[in-house]
């Protein structure tokens, strides 16, 4: 399965975007600020501009895992159905912990992708629900989970 996320609204404090399962519409994400960062730039690059907490992820392809616990988040209850385990992007330069979960304003994200439905200014709405059914089509997904970060 590859879920593409095409950053399509870059403010200051927040980036929106939209998600594609396979090519077909499946949501809208909330990031922090884009701040130009590709997946080709050097670590150094990556450093220099990065703004820990406040910065969206290098545009790229990266493999997506279904079978690590979240430290942070696994205590939660909206989280038990999936006993903690958040869909996890793998190898991001510059980054670790790179997850996809629920959340509606920008001050949710450190550097993670939010889904939800983008029906107010620099936020979401209706995250738990769109995060469950994006969970549920990843785990029923055969073969590998790729996402890929557009412009």
């Amino acid at each position: 399965m590859i879920i593409t996320l095409k950053r399509e609204y870059k403010k200051e404090k927040y980036t929106i975007g939209r998600i594609f399962i396979d090519g077909e519409y499946f949501c809208d994400s909330l990031e922090p600020t884009d701040r130009g960062l590709t997946s080709d730039m050097s670590a150094g690059e990556i450093a220099k501009t990065k703004v820990a907490g406040q910065t969206a992820i290098p545009t790229g392809r990266y493999k997506i895992r279904m079978d690590i616990v979240s430290p942070r988040f696994s205590k939660k209850p909206v989280y038990e159905f999936c006993h903690g385990k958040l869909p996890r992007l793998t190898g991001v330069p510059g980054f670790n912990g790179v997850l996809i979960h629920i959340g509606n304003w920008a001050e949710d994200t450190r550097g993670c992708i939010l889904v939800g439905k983008n029906v107010r200014v620099g936020g979401l709405l209706y995250s738990t629900v769109t995060f469950r059914k994006l969970y549920e089509r990843m785990a029923n997904a055969e073969g590998e989970l790729w996402m890929e970060i557009r412009r």
